[in-house]
């Protein structure tokens, strides 16, 4: 289990007159679970960046474990709030955006697309704390090694790589692979560059699929690719071959010659259910819902070792683990199957595309 010491948060920006209220009950009840406040980390673990509507500036991290949520006030909210906050969130480079309604409460916008409200009322600040905390206590496992050892007779893939590209046009057309919109189209060179960086991504592009290739390692769809186009082995599928605890990153087989991209972010969640499940050939995430689904209890970001543990456990309790179908709170699916083959004659035609938030 990764753990962290007590959390240090700190604020980037000055909060409107709107919002002095909400962050002083916010700041007290933070406090009162054992956060820590202090002016200027080196790195903190959560930041509250407060976010002018006319110009969003992000806070720009110095590392991966630091966490932002951006708030802002608004007076009203939008008939479609991901379209009239989404774009917020990104210019923020934030994982959580806040946006307090007066009279109203406040409304969460998620990377995943997801919007939620906790409404003004008994225990609003403790309400909202419970929404930020398992943010600034997870630990990211987004770093990738690479070993350049794979085998030549899977440089260009295997049935299994087939499969995997032959799946992922199938989610495309079943449209479970959705992207908000471009990086180019909400932020500046200079951002993207500083986003790239910190998380390895080419862009916005939600699912992922894997399969394993034998006892310890599995094909993987790279992270920020187009999943409806996986074709080269090193950049748009990877060889998960480990984690290393150590070094808090995934390790990955790749060809010589080849500039890798990472892996997609729910590496860490795919590796501990294929190795506690030898049963388990293919594993795909799509944001999407089913009906009367065991679902994790809190909404862990993306990527993180607390969110693998959160869907490992629910895949163990699964009747049959081999065959599950896991809810990620506020965020999609998780489905084990034999063969991605499996996985896709499964979900055919019961997949619910809107995700219900809580």
């Amino acid at each position: 289990m990764q753990t962290i010491a007590a959390p240090v948060f700190t604020f980037r920006g000055v909060p409107s007159e709107q919002l002095e209220q909400l962050v002083e009950g916010l700041v007290r009840t933070m406090k009162a679970a054992g956060y820590v406040n202090e002016e200027a980390p080196q790195d903190p673990r959560l930041v509250l960046n407060f976010l002018d509507p006319q110009n969003p500036k992000p806070y720009r991290r110095r590392a991966q474990a630091t966490f932002v949520v951006s708030l802002l006030a608004a007076d009203r909210v939008p008939p479609d709030p991901i379209k009239g906050w989404y774009h917020y969130l990104v210019r923020g480079l934030s994982n959580l955006l806040m946006v307090y309604v007066p009279g109203d409460g406040v409304h969460f916008v998620t990377l995943e697309l997801g919007h939620y409200v906790e409404p003004e009322g008994p225990d609003f600040f403790e309400r909202l704390y419970q929404r930020i905390n398992p943010i600034a206590c997870s630990v990211l496992v987004i770093n990738n090694i690479y070993d350049k050892t794979l085998e030549p007779e899977l440089w260009a893939g295997d049935s299994k790589t087939i499969a995997l590209a032959e799946a992922g046009a199938r989610l495309e057309e079943l449209n479970l692979l959705p992207t908000p919109f471009s990086l180019e189209e909400v932020l500046s060179p200079t951002e993207q560059r500083h986003i790239k960086l910190l998380y390895g991504i080419g862009g916005l592009s939600y699912g992922n699929l894997s399969a394993r290739l034998d006892d310890s390692r599995f094909w993987m769809s790279a992270s920020g690719v187009n999943k409806a186009k996986l074709r080269e082995i090193g950049r748009d599928i990877l060889l998960v071959s480990d984690y290393r605890p150590e070094d808090n990153a995934m390790v990955l087989q790749v060809p010589p010659g080849v500039d890798p991209r990472r892996v997609s972010v729910d590496a860490i969640e795919h590796w501990m259910i294929y190795r506690e499940h030898p049963e388990v050939g293919a594993i795909i995430h799509v944001h999407a819902w089913m009906s009367g689904v065991p679902s994790t209890e809190f909404n862990y970001p993306c990527g993180t070792y607390q969110l693998g543990e959160a869907v490992a456990q629910k895949v163990r309790e699964a009747e049959d683990p081999s065959r599950a179908v896991v809810g990620l709170k506020n965020h999609g699916l998780t489905i084990t199957g034999r063969s991605v083959g499996d996985i896709l004659e499964r979900i055919e035609g019961r997949l619910l595309p809107r995700v219900p938030m809580s």
